[in-house]
């Protein structure tokens, strides 16, 4: 009975319309402010989206080799932070829907559910992805969008002692299509220990 009446005096202490003298004074928001603000919350995560979405140009509008390189740097970097937070959903995100996805030791996954639920069966919270500085290749692909190919390490957070450090070449087919670049074509080879 206490907490009722405790979050009674809350509701009508600050939460409640503009009829509390105290609330006037205080410049609170009351229910209806409140209500308004979480009817907004979507809203600003659409804009806060489409904002990150116009970060990275279109196709059409990329002028040189320094921007297409920014804008797949940028996409790369942002693909990988994602999968060393493990944010699946953000993951996802950068693949169509029939990505196909070749890797020379664990074979062919096929479609982005299976290679994202794939991530988080082997890889979430077990593996980091690190890029080699200075081996970064990026090429334009007319109508279509760049291939993308580099070499990248593979840490193993707390096991680097019994795992060690992998590195492997990889190659991403990026396409700009409907307003959004993502990954068609994935081919992940050349795995070995890391020269230490």
């Amino acid at each position: 009975m206490k907490m009722v009446s405790t979050l009674l005096r809350v509701e009508e202490g600050f939460l409640a319309p503009q009829t509390h003298p105290e609330r006037k004074k205080r410049g609170s928001l009351g229910m209806t402010g409140v209500r308004r603000m979480l009817l907004l919350l979507p809203l600003l995560a659409l804009f806060a989206s489409q904002a990150e979405a116009q970060a990275v140009p279109p196709l059409e509008s990329i002028q040189s080799q320094a921007e297409l390189d920014k804008v797949i740097t940028t996409l790369d970097a942002a693909l990988f932070d994602a999968y060393n937070r493990c944010d699946l959903e953000k993951f996802a995100s950068f693949f169509v829907d029939d990505v196909e996805f070749y890797h020379d030791q664990g074979g062919v996954t096929l479609g982005r559910e299976k290679l994202t639920e794939s991530v988080k069966k082997n890889i979430c919270g077990k593996t980091t992805r690190e890029l080699v500085p200075g081996t970064l290749q990026i090429y334009y692909m007319k109508g279509y969008g760049a291939v993308e190919m580099g070499v990248h390490r593979f840490h193993h957070p707390g096991h680097e002692d019994t795992e060690g450090v992998g590195e492997g070449r990889f190659v991403h087919l990026w396409q700009f299509k409907d307003g959004a670049w993502k990954i068609t074509r994935v081919i992940s080879y050349d795995h070995h220990a890391a020269a230490k």
